[in-house]
């Protein structure tokens, strides 16, 4: 039986790799691209926008935007090695075989993806490129794991974070990143490319991208600046700060690692040299990119991790059904300041800060016994970083049905959360503008402020800011009262 390999060494000299990109917009420490420029035969860069294979979620609006700019970005580096990134849409299989006979390619290059329904498509493209005749080959893609390879003593897959964290980390020595390509032998035959601006993946009515603009740069240069600045600012102190909302002492990566302009052995390279960090802050940071492994793995075991419990007891936790209590939520206006600018700061950036993620996820399954899905889906139309993975393991993690989660039972009190990672109100301020001139010490609870300093900050509740929309306290008992009774069915 003959191999790839075989294939491709049979092939004409001059016949053309295909090179798949998708979750990895990058040429830097681009596998499927390095041993594609290597071969030394003529490249076909391709990205194929597949929202049709079985099971595939489309993106999300905000990811659809920075999708957009980042293929942009994409294209410019190539054009700067000669080459042209081909656009086509339709099902993974049928469209790169396609687009591998039209240009006469003899092999096509990937990287892998690992979420179940990619898997799947991914499998079918590569049997039928083998029925027709045409060299295979994937490269490992953006996790610093195979998720099939880490396995429990008993040979399953982790639910706790800690020993998979200990598993993956002990001993580790991560590969050294590929450099980006110097050169390509580009292909010269003529082939038919989609427009980009025919995806209409920008909002046009409204445009409500404004905010994205201002505050993001996406692409693989981007990436790296963004990675620089960090390390030259909020790395420093990153072990204590990065809970504080108001700082800048996140590294904000997230939407550049979800695209792929950015790969975790990168990021670990950095860190191997930055000797002006201290020891907590570079293991927290670790920590934090083998959390969003650990989220990767329990996808890779459980593909329904967005639509079904982890935790089945919770299939019987009796949610609240509450459109108009659902809309305040996503508008911030819940009448508590720091749940309300955290959910501004999502609308208006397409992020929000992880300690924010927390406050008003834990509000919505908590305060008011709104479904996680709900919340789930929400942050996967308006985040910018909306991750297949993270995004539904983070939300059970809150929820408590999820893996490793935080018991339902601790639930946090918005205001106490406000006082102690905002505790001057500057988080505020900057996104609920119209308690601006409240002072510190009455910001997270403007209810209870005397009506002298409501009128002088400008404020009439229930008109200009909302009265709380429901009584923590009051929400706290009838939430752990559904847990009890959920426990001793």
């Amino acid at each position: 039986m003959t191999n790839d390999k075989d294939t491709a060494k049979a092939a004409p000299d001059d016949a053309p790799t295909l090179v798949l990109f998708r979750h990895d917009l990058r040429l830097a420490d681009n596998l499927a691209l390095s041993a594609a420029a290597d071969c030394g035969r003529p490249v076909v860069a391709a990205f194929i926008l597949d929202e049709e294979s079985e099971g595939m979620r489309p993106l999300g609006g905000a990811r659809r935007w920075w999708l957009h700019h980042s293929l942009c970005a994409l294209a410019g580096r190539l054009s700067d090695l000669g080459a042209e990134l081909v656009l086509r849409r339709g099902r993974m299989a049928e469209t790169t075989v396609a687009l591998a006979r039209e240009t006469g390619a003899a092999t096509v290059f990937w990287n892998r993806r690992y979420e179940p329904a990619a898997i799947h498509a991914d499998k079918k493209m590569k049997a039928a490129l083998r029925e027709n005749g045409i060299a295979a080959e994937s490269f490992t893609g953006q996790l610093l794991h195979e998720p099939w390879r880490i396995k429990t003593g008993s040979g399953g897959f982790y639910r706790v974070f800690t020993p998979f964290w200990r598993t993956l980390s002990e001993g580790f020595v991560p590969r050294e990143p590929a450099d980006a390509p110097e050169k390509l032998s580009v292909f010269k035959g003529d082939v038919e490319s989609d427009r980009l601006d025919d995806w209409q993946l920008l909002p046009t009515r409204p445009d409500w991208a404004g905010g994205l603009r201002k505050a993001w740069t996406p692409g693989e240069t981007g990436a790296h600046k963004r990675l620089e600045a960090f390390l030259d600012g909020g790395g420093k102190g990153y072990e204590t700060l990065r809970d504080r909302m108001a700082s800048e002492a996140t590294s904000s990566l997230s939407p550049h690692l979800s695209h792929g302009e950015i790969t975790p052995y990168q990021i670990w390279q950095h860190l191997e040299h930055r000797n002006d960090l201290t020891p907590g802050d570079l293991q927290t940071f670790r920590k934090e990119l083998g959390w969003r492994e650990f989220c990767w793995h329990l996808l890779f075991h459980n593909p329904q991790l967005a639509a079904k419990n982890f935790n089945s007891d919770f299939d019987a936790f009796p949610w609240n059904r509450d459109d108009g209590a659902l809309q305040a939520w996503q508008r911030g206006r819940t009448g508590y300041p720091v749940v309300d600018a955290a959910m501004r700061q999502l609308w208006q950036t397409g992020w929000m800060h992880n300690r924010a993620r927390m406050i008003v996820a834990s509000f919505l399954v908590k305060d008011l016994r709104l479904d996680w899905r709900e919340g789930e889906q929400w942050f996967w139309d308006t985040l910018v970083d909306a991750d297949p993975a993270s995004n539904p393991a983070n939300w059970q993690w809150v929820a408590g049905s999820g893996a490793d989660a935080a018991p339902y039972f601790r639930i946090f009190n918005p205001v106490l959360q406000g006082e102690k990672f905002d505790s001057g109100g500057d988080y505020i301020r900057r996104y609920v503008p119209e308690l601006e001139n409240l002072p510190s010490k009455g910001i997270h609870k403007p209810w209870k402020a005397k009506g002298e300093a409501l009128k002088k900050a400008g404020i009439t509740l229930g008109k200009t800011y909302p009265e709380p929309m429901v009584d923590h306290a009051t929400a706290r008992e009838h939430a752990l009262s559904d847990y009890k009774s959920l426990k001793s069915e």
